[in-house]
C-alpha cells in the first residue's frame, strides 16, 4: 500500500473564466486551467526492432515527485467541477433516484432465505436471514458497520448446504483482494475462520459443512496493489483451523498464469476445478472423485480448444455448456467414465440466439439465451425436451435461476433501461411466474422508449444499440447524447437499469447501448470478432455507431458522449485519439491505456487472450497502433474529457490513467487555440468499481453528469439547478 504525499502543489489553476456556457456573474464558473506538469523522463523500450519513447513512465511509480503530481490533479479536478453550476442539481437528482429501496435474489439454505437489501442510501447492502422470500427477517451481515466511510464490502456470500454456517468475502477500499470469513447463521456471530489473499475465488463447501475448498495468491511481495499475482493454488479449509493448515489441493508450477475456480457438486461426489490461462480465451476443466479417498484429477478436457462449464450431474454424467464446434453454446452430458466425444450426449442444440448460461434446479435446466442481446429464457427437462419459456417484461435481462436439485422454486431478477429490477419467484411444478420483490422509483419510466437499432460498421458488419429517449423526440440533432460501450472479453451489455443514466434521461439526454464485437452478446463468432489481431473492429464499431447517431438526428458532433470503463476505458481512450472530431466530450474510466505494458501489473497477464501481447511481433504493431497512451498527437484539439480512476484499483493499474492524462494534457496546453479541459479525477479508496459505496457512486455521477451538462449547455431543474 502506498501513501499520498501532501506536499506543496507547484501549480494552480488560473482565475480566468472559461466561455464554452454563458452564466450571469452571480453563478461559479469553472476556471480555465493550467495542468500540472509531470516529470518528463527519456526512457525508451524497443520492440521487435522498433524504438517507442515512453515519457511518463515515472508515473508508475509513487514517489514524491508522482504524488505532488496527484495532488494537484486533484485540485484542478475538484477546483472545475465543483465551479459547475449544474452541479447542485444533478447532484439533487441522482440522490432522490438512488433512494429506492431494493433487494438482491434469496438464496434458499437449510430451509431460509439469505438476501440482500438496501434501503436507498446505504452505502453498502445489508445482508438478511428470513423464514420466507418475502418476509424481512433479521440482519445477518451489516458491512456498514465495518467501517466509516462505508468502503468495506462484501465480495460474495456462501451458504453450507446445511444453512448453518455462511462463509463470505470482505474487501477493503474497492480493491480485489479480499479475505474470506465464517460466521454462525444462527447467532450472527463470527467464527475464528480468516482466509487471506484471497482474489477471484468462491468458497465451495464439501457436503458434510466441515470445510470448503477456495483459491488464494501467496502474499505478494512489495506493493500489493501493482505487484503481478501468479500462482492461483486451491486449498481446503476446514472450520475451526489456522489458514495456515490448510491443504493445498492443486497447484499448477508449471502455469503460473492460470486462474482456478473449484466448485463441488450438488451431490458432493464430484471436486471440479475450472482453469483458465492468462493466454487463452478458453478453460480447461479437471475433477476429483471426492467419494474414494486420495483419488487424482482428472484432466477430462485440457487442450484449452473451448469453453467448458459444469452445470450439473447424475452419478458419472456431467452436464456442461460448450461452444466446442458451437459458437453460439450449446449443451452437452458427458459420462466420465466413457469421455470421448463419440459417447458424448448433446441435450440442447446450438441454436439461433447465444446461450450465456444454464442451470439445473429440481429435474429442470434453465438455458439464459441472448436474443439481439436482450434476454429469452428456455425451460427443458433433462433430456432436452423444451418444456416452456420464462415470460419476461420486454426488453430486458433476466438473471439468476439458481438452486439445488431438491428445490422445487427458483428465483430470478428482470431489469431493464427504465424498469427497475424486480425479484421473481418461478414455481417448478406450475411454471408460474410471480413477483416477489418491486421496487418503488421516483422515476416515470413510462415517458421514455427504447428501441434497437442497427449502424453498419467500416466492414459492412451490422451492429446494434438500444436507444432510450424520451417518447417523440424530435430528429433534429438538438439533444445531447450519450453512448456506452465495451465490446470485449466476451462480456455482453445487455439492457439494465441505473439511477445515474435515468438522471440522464430526466436531464433531457438520450442514452445509448452499443453492442460491439468483442462481447458475447452473438456468441464466440462475435468475440472472436474483435480480439488480438482484430481488436480494431471494436473502435470502428464504436465509431460506426457514433456516426449513425448524428446521421440520423439523435445528436449533432458537439453533443455527443463517449463513456466507458475498464475494458471500456480502452474503448474511449481509442476513439477519442482515433476520431477526436467525432465527440462532443469523452469520459474514460479506470482504462486499459497503456497496451504495451499491462501484462506487468497484478493480474494484466490474463487478458492477453483477448488482446495478444507487445512480447509478440505481430501483436505489438496491432496494439501500438491503438494503444491510446502512444496515440496521443500534437496539435490535434480533443474534446474535452474526464478521465476517472482509483487510488486502490489493483486490476486496472492507476498508472494507466495517469499516463494518459499526463499525455493529452501536454498536447493539450501546447495547442493555443484549444480550451477543452482534459480532467484526471482520482477516487480515494477506491478500486476498479467493485464494492464503491453509494455515497461515492453518487458524488462520481454527479461529476460525470455535471461535466457533460456543462460542457454542453444543459439546462437542469432542481436546488441550485440553470
Amino acid at each position: 500500500m502506498f501513501t499520498m504525499q501532501r506536499t506543496p502543489l507547484t501549480l494552480l489553476v488560473s482565475s480566468l473564466l472559461l466561455a464554452s456556457c454563458a452564466q450571469t456573474s452571480s453563478q461559479r464558473t469553472p476556471a480555465s486551467v493550467v495542468y500540472p506538469v509531470a516529470q518528463v523522463g527519456d526512457v525508451v523500450d524497443v520492440y521487435h526492432g522498433t524504438a517507442v519513447a515512453d515519457p511518463y513512465r515515472g508515473l508508475e511509480e509513487y514517489t514524491a515527485d508522482t504524488n505532488t503530481w496527484i495532488d494537484a490533479q486533484e485540485v484542478l479536478a475538484r477546483t472545475y467541477l465543483d465551479a459547475i453550476p449544474q452541479r447542485p442539481a444533478v447532484r439533487a437528482t441522482l440522490e432522490r433516484l438512488w433512494n429506492y429501496e431494493r433487494f438482491g435474489l434469496p438464496e434458499r439454505t437449510g430451509g431460509r432465505y439469505i438476501y440482500s437489501r438496501n434501503d436507498g442510501l446505504q452505502n453498502q447492502s445489508v445482508i438478511f436471514v428470513s423464514d420466507t422470500p418475502r418476509t424481512t427477517g433479521r440482519v445477518l451481515i451489516d458491512p456498514n458497520s465495518m467501517s466509516k466511510d462505508g468502503t468495506v464490502a462484501l465480495g460474495g456470500l456462501f451458504p453450507d448446504d446445511q444453512g448453518k454456517l455462511l462463509a463470505y468475502a470482505v474487501s477493503e477500499a474497492g480493491s480485489d483482494w479480499s479475505t474470506i470469513k465464517v460466521r454462525d447463521i444462527a447467532t450472527g456471530k463470527d467464527l475464528s475462520d480468516e482466509l487471506k489473499w484471497v482474489k477471484f475465488s468462491p468458497a465451495a463447501w464439501t457436503k458434510d459443512g466441515k470445510g470448503f475448498y477456495y483459491c488464494r495468491f501467496d502474499a505478494p511481495e512489495g506493493d500489493k496493489l501493482k505487484t503481478v499475482n501468479e500462482y492461483h493454488k486451491v486449498y481446503y479449509h476446514t472450520i475451526g483451523t489456522a489458514q495456515e493448515v490448510d491443504s493445498l489441493v492443486y497447484e499448477r508450477k508449471d502455469q503460473p498464469r492460470w486462474y482456478l475456480g473449484p466448485i463441488v457438486s450438488d451431490d458432493g461426489r464430484w471436486l471440479i476445478v475450472l482453469a483458465e490461462a492468462g493466454d487463452s480465451v478458453n478453460n480447461a476443466l479437471f475433477y476429483r472423485d471426492l467419494s474414494v479417498a486420495g483419488s487424482p484429477f482428472v484432466e477430462l478436457f485440457n487442450k484449452f480448444d473451448a469453453k467448458y462449464n459444469y452445470v450439473g450431474n447424475d452419478g458419472t454424467t456431467f452436464y456442461i455448456t460448450t461452444d466446442l464446434d458451437a459458437p453460439r453454446g450449446r449443451v452437452s452430458a458427458v459420462d466420465v467414465t466413457r469421455p470421448d466425444r463419440a459417447n458424448w450426449r448433446e441435450v440442447v442444440p446450438q441454436g439461433s440466439d447465444a446461450l450465456t448460461g444454464a442451470s439445473i434446479v429440481g429435474d429442470r435446466l434453465f438455458c439464459n439465451y441472448l436474443h439481439d442481446a436482450r434476454s429469452l429464457v428456455r425451460v427443458h427437462d433433462l433430456t432436452g425436451k423444451l418444456i416452456g419459456e420464462v415470460p419476461l417484461p420486454g426488453i430486458c435481462t433476466a438473471a439468476g435461476f439458481g438452486g439445488k436439485r431438491s428445490d422445487t422454486e427458483t428465483f430470478f431478477a428482470t431489469s431493464g433501461f427504465t424498469l427497475p429490477p424486480s425479484v421473481w419467484r418461478y414455481d417448478l411444478k406450475s411454471g408460474a411466474s410471480e413477483i416477489v420483490r418491486a421496487p418503488k422509483v421516483p422515476f416515470d419510466g413510462s415517458r421514455y422508449e427504447t428501441k434497437q437499432v442497427f449502424a453498419t460498421s467500416k466492414d459492412g458488419t451490422k451492429v446494434p444499440m438500444f436507444i432510450t429517449a424520451k417518447q417523440g423526440l424530435a430528429l433534429d440533432g438538438s439533444h445531447p447524447a450519450l453512448l456506452y460501450g465495451y465490446g470485449g472479453f466476451n462480456v455482453s451489455l445487455t439492457p439494465d437499469f441505473s439511477p445515474a443514466q435515468a438522471a440522464w434521461l430526466e436531464m433531457g439526454g438520450v442514452y445509448v447501448e452499443a453492442t460491439l464485437r468483442g462481447g458475447g452478446e452473438y456468441g464466440e463468432e462475435w468475440h472472436r470478432g474483435a480480439m488480438r489481431l482484430t481488436k480494431q473492429n471494436t473502435f470502428d464499431d464504436c465509431i460506426a455507431c457514433g456516426e449513425w447517431l448524428v446521421a440520423n438526428g439523435y445528436t449533432s458532433k458537439s453533443k455527443l458522449a463517449l463513456q466507458g470503463g475498464s475494458n471500456g476505458g480502452l474503448l474511449v481512450g481509442a476513439c477519442e485519439t482515433q476520431r477526436p472530431d467525432l465527440w462532443g466530450a469523452c469520459l474514460p474510466a479506470v482504462g486499459v491505456m497503456d497496451m504495451l505494458r499491462f501484462q506487468k501489473f497484478t493480474i494484466g497477464w490474463g487478458w492477453i487472450g483477448d488482446y495478444g501481447t507487445s512480447d509478440n511481433a505481430d501483436e505489438f504493431v496491432v496494439l501500438r497502433s491503438f494503444s491510446p497512451y502512444h496515440n496521443v498527437q500534437q496539435g490535434v484539439c480533443y474534446p474535452p474529457t474526464l478521465i476517472t480512476t482509483g487510488d486502490h484499483d489493483d486490476r486496472v493499474y492507476p498508472a494507466h490513467s495517469f499516463k494518459f492524462a499526463a499525455a493529452m494534457q501536454a498536447a493539450q496546453a501546447k495547442n493555443a487555440g484549444c480550451t477543452n479541459p482534459i480532467l484526471l479525477r482520482i477516487e480515494k479508496r477506491a478500486g476498479h468499481g467493485a464494492g464503491k459505496p453509494t455515497s461515492k457512486r453518487i458524488e462520481e455521477a454527479a461529476d460525470v453528469y455535471a461535466f457533460l451538462a456543462y460542457t454542453f449547455g444543459m439546462k437542469v431543474s432542481g436546488p441550485g439547478g440553470t
